[in-house]
């Protein structure tokens, strides 16, 4: 059963601009860049506060995302951040793009239909807009 939450991703996540890098691979992006955001795991991203996502590639399969996500591991750091530099200049946190959030005013016609608790996620992939919904815990604890 295909679940429309789910996004495949290989993305990297940092602590500021040309900081500590951290590359990861999911099959949740919008779950996995919040648990990184939340410090919910131990590790490399809670240690240095990576919590920043900087840069992601969305794949159709897995298997694909996880030999992009070795390889771009093998990649020396200067670029890591070239990459990054070249699709996010001012290395903005993406996590806004990724949820919709900040994108426009609550009034405006982006937002007409989501109330408080979803979080919108617009990517674009594949041929075409693709569009997912995940609803939150109030306590945004964990996703559902």
């Amino acid at each position: 059963m295909a679940n429309e939450d789910r996004i495949i991703a290989v993305y990297m996540m940092a602590n500021r601009k040309q900081g500590a890098l951290y590359t990861g691979v999911t099959s949740h992006l919008v779950q996995r860049v919040w648990q990184h955001r939340e410090g919910i795991f131990g590790g490399f991203t809670q240690k240095h506060g990576c919590k920043m996502l900087v840069w992601y590639e969305l794949h159709d399969e897995i298997s694909t995302a996880i030999a992009r996500e070795k390889s771009l591991k093998s990649y020396r750091r200067k670029n890591k951040i070239n990459l990054i530099t070249e699709r996010n200049p001012h290395w903005k946190d993406l996590w806004f793009e990724i949820t919709g959030q900040g994108l426009s005013s609550p009034a405006s016609p982006a937002h007409a239909g989501v109330s408080c608790g979803w979080l919108r996620v617009l990517t674009a992939g594949g041929p075409g807009l693709r569009r997912g919904y995940g609803l939150w815990d109030r306590d945004h604890s964990s996703p559902r």
